[in-house]
């Protein structure tokens, strides 16, 4: 008779346990380190941003918000963050037709706090387009002693120099505005890009023989880095940037604008705001000397 050869199945299953038990830790152990990350990342955060959370959470100013009193929003503490780091330049904002019509003699500050010191107003867009609200928004400022500077719309798709001609005959600028201005944002539909750069610099050219000064290019940073930062190298740029975690100025942006969520009393809704990259002093050479 065969003898039965004993199946040898302890070792197996202390090893299946022992694996177990070590995937167990594991996991564990990368649960804490997950979470201990995050939290170390909020409070680095947290810190980081402890000017504008405060004045966010109330503590930093008992006023409130005069767009809505009863919101406040995440996008307060960058503006509040932005502008406490840059107080030695000048903060601005930007308006057109969408921000309806603006009580200027109430504009006077960002989120309560910073001073407005200049606008920047859109006048025309395409070949025919005059902004509604152009004429009181650039008498408004004028009359409060908030320096202006008037912008077109550029439309791709549409004849350069009519463009340029419907800026010339809405906007007058007088001693003391900010040079004029051409907003790109925009890939055409119907053109190559090398004719869309032959356009823009139609409307540059013919804008800068009409006033006797160099205009002024806005558009986003990646349209900038992609399209227009080498060949318009000869001009100055107003950059868009709303990424909330960036919080250097470049040396090639002349104006940053931050973020087009921020409050001011006596525009309803939302408006842009945007920093000279410069001093008010500075900013003062920049406008039309005669």
């Amino acid at each position: 008779m065969r003898k039965a050869v004993p199946r040898k199945t302890t070792a197996r299953r202390k090893t299946t346990r022992a694996s177990k038990k070590a995937s167990f830790w594991s996991y564990n152990k990368f649960r804490f380190l997950a979470v201990l990350g995050g939290f170390l990342f909020l409070f680095t955060a947290a810190y980081h941003y402890r000017n504008g959370l405060a004045y966010y959470l109330g503590f930093k100013s008992n006023k409130i918000n005069p767009v809505n009193p009863k919101e406040k929003r995440l996008s307060d503490v960058r503006n509040f963050q932005l502008l406490s780091k840059y107080q030695d330049k000048v903060a601005g904002i930007d308006v057109s037709q969408y921000q309806g019509n603006v009580k200027w003699e109430k504009v006077r500050f960002v989120e309560n706090t910073f001073r407005i010191q200049f606008a920047f107003i859109r006048a025309t867009a395409g070949k025919d387009k005059i902004d509604t609200e152009f004429d009181n928004n650039w008498i408004g400022t004028k009359q409060n002693n908030i320096i202006r500077g008037a912008y077109h719309y550029y439309r791709p798709n549409e004849n350069s120099l009519e463009q340029a001609e419907n800026f010339i005959q809405t906007v007058q600028l007088q001693k003391g505005d900010l040079p004029p201005i051409l907003d790109i944002e925009k890939l055409p539909k119907k053109q190559s890009l090398d004719s869309l750069k032959i356009g823009l610099r139609r409307w540059l050219e013919k804008v800068h023989k009409h006033y006797k000064v160099k205009p002024i290019i806005y558009t986003g940073e990646k349209y900038y880095n992609d399209f227009l930062k080498e060949e318009f190298s000869d001009y100055s740029f107003w950059i868009a940037n709303y990424n909330f975690f960036v919080e250097e100025m470049q040396d090639d942006w002349l104006f940053w604008q931050f973020t087009e969520k921020a409050a001011v009393e006596g525009i309803e809704g939302n408006v842009d705001v945007n920093i000279y990259n410069g001093t008010p002093k500075m900013l003062g050479y920049l406008t039309m000397s005669n």
